[in-house]
C-alpha cells in the first residue's frame, strides 16, 4: 500500500522530500519513537479512507501501460503491499493476471470494490516472508511501500526475495521519493484539511540519521470523538536502492521522475526505478 515519506513532512502523505518552508508547519523538536506501530497499523488506519485520500498519488494509467510494457500483454505481475488494489484492479482490467499481497486484512477487503478487482488474488501476509511460490514476469511496490519495511536488513531481504519470484529478464519497479538531506530533524504540526465538521492534523517526526519519518493523522469531528490513523517509514536514497538491487542480482535498467517517463535530474522528488534480473 503506498504510503508517504520524509521530502516535505507536511505534505499530504507522509513525505520526507524536498520542500521549501511552509508557514502551516510548527516546528516542535524531536519526538519520541512511536510506541505500539506494528506491520497492521498504517493499512488498518487507512483503510477507510485510502482510496479518497490518496487517489492522485501515482498516475495509474500511465502505472498500467507501464506494467504491461515490462510484464507483457496477459503477463503475471506481482505487486507488494498492494491496499485496496487502486493499481492492481486496472492492472487486472488491462488483462495482466495480477497477485497482491498486504499485511492489512482491511485494505485487502475492499480491492473487490475496484472494478477488476474480483480477478486479483489477494493474499493476506507480509512482503518478504510470504511471497507466495510461483514465477512473475513482474513485480510493482509502488509510491514509498518499499519503506514500510523499517529495519534496512528487511528491505534487503524483499529484493532478495522478489529476485526469487521474478522470471530470468524480469523486471523490479520501485516507485518512491527521493530524500531531502537538508531536511531538518525534528516534530512538525500541520493542518491538512479543513471542513465545517472536521479538521485532520498532520503530526511527523523526521529523524534524518536512521533515516525514518512516522507521524499521526489526527482527525476531529464535531460529532466527537478523535481518529488517529499512523504511518511510518525507514526511507532510503536511490544509490541506496541501487545497491540493495544489485546485491539480489538485479540490474537498474532505467529511473524516471514518475511512472509517465518524465526525466530524472537532480531537482527530481520522486523516482521510478526499474530493476531487472
Amino acid at each position: 500500500m503506498t504510503q508517504s515519506t520524509p521530502r516535505c513532512s507536511h505534505s499530504e502523505r507522509p513525505t520526507a522530500g524536498r520542500c521549501g518552508h511552509d508557514p502551516r508547519i510548527r516546528h516542535i523538536g524531536s519526538l519520541p519513537t512511536m510506541r505500539g506501530y506494528d506491520s497492521t497499523s498504517y493499512g488498518d488506519g487507512f483503510a477507510d479512507v485510502y482510496d479518497e485520500w490518496y487517489a492522485e498519488v501515482t498516475d495509474v494509467s500511465a502505472t498500467v501501460a507501464r506494467m504491461v510494457e515490462l510484464a507483457g500483454t496477459g503477463g503475471r505481475v506481482l505487486e507488494l503491499g498492494v491496499g485496496t488494489g487502486r493499481l492492481a484492479a486496472p492492472m487486472s482490467n488491462a488483462g495482466l493476471s495480477v497477485v497482491g499481497i498486504d499485511t492489512s486484512a482491511a485494505m485487502l477487503a475492499r480491492i473487490s470494490e475496484h472494478p477488476g478487482g474480483d480477478d486479483v488474488v489477494a493474499i493476506h501476509g507480509d512482503m518478504v516472508r510470504d511471497l507466495p511460490d510461483a514465477t512473475f514476469d513482474a513485480c510493482l511496490v509502488a509510491y514509498n511501500t518499499l519503506f514500510n519495511l523499517l529495519d534496512i536488513a528487511e528491505q534487503h531481504r524483499c529484493f532478495e526475495a522478489v529476485a526469487e519470484r521474478l522470471r530470468p529478464g524480469g523486471s523490479f519497479v520501485v516507485e518512491a521519493i527521493v530524500p531531502d538531506p537538508t531536511a531538518p530533524a525534528g516534530g512538525n504540526v500541520s493542518v491538512r484539511s479543513i471542513a465545517a465538521d472536521r479538521v485532520v492534523l498532520s503530526v511527523s517526526d523526521h529523524q534524518p540519521h536512521d533515516q525514518r519519518t512516522s507521524g499521526q493523522f489526527v482527525e476531529l469531528t464535531e460529532a466527537g470523538g478523535v481518529r488517529l490513523r499512523p504511518w511510518a517509514i525507514r526511507w532510503a536514497t536511490p544509490d541506496e536502492l541501487d545497491r540493495m538491487a544489485s546485491a539480489a542480482g538485479f540490474t537498474l535498467i532505467d529511473r524516471h521522475a514518475d511512472m509517465a517517463g518524465t526525466r530524472y535530474d537532480d531537482d527530481a522528488d520522486h523516482h521510478v526505478s526499474v530493476y531487472r534480473i
